[in-house]
């Protein structure tokens, strides 16, 4: 999997502008770089929005909290101080600020993304 650093306020403006459309690409995305980057097995982006719509968002909180977890992992699991904000994203959440999550889950990929980078550019300084 390609990871891609993306934009938070261009990703929120795009869900403004589509009137939340696009905040469904960037919801399976941000799921499915978590679990690419955690290593753990779960539910697809697909398959996330599409549990989150039949339980009318219930699934969604639930995933707030869960990407939270994961996100710790992914952290711990690439050399980074990892930060447990799973339950802070669960609240957001519950007080219907799912986007907020959202903003700060990518947030944290993107500033993996780039320890991970520094990481390679350092292994790779060493070997010469």
């Amino acid at each position: 999997m390609i990871l891609k650093k993306r934009s938070i306020a261009t990703s929120i403006i795009l869900t403004i502008i589509t009137c939340g459309l696009y905040n469904f690409y960037w919801f399976a995305k941000l799921n499915d770089e978590i679990l690419y980057l955690s290593g753990e097995d779960g539910p697809s982006g697909g398959l996330v929005i599409l549990l989150t719509i039949v339980t009318c968002g219930l699934y969604g909180v639930y995933w707030c909290y869960q990407s939270g977890k994961r996100m710790f992992i992914a952290q711990e699991r690439n050399g980074m101080h990892g930060t447990d904000n799973s339950v802070l994203y669960l609240v957001l959440a519950i007080l219907g600020f799912m986007i907020i999550t959202e903003a700060i889950l990518q947030s944290e990929i993107n500033n993996l993304i780039d320890f991970i980078e520094i990481k390679k550019l350092n292994e790779r300084e060493s070997y010469i």
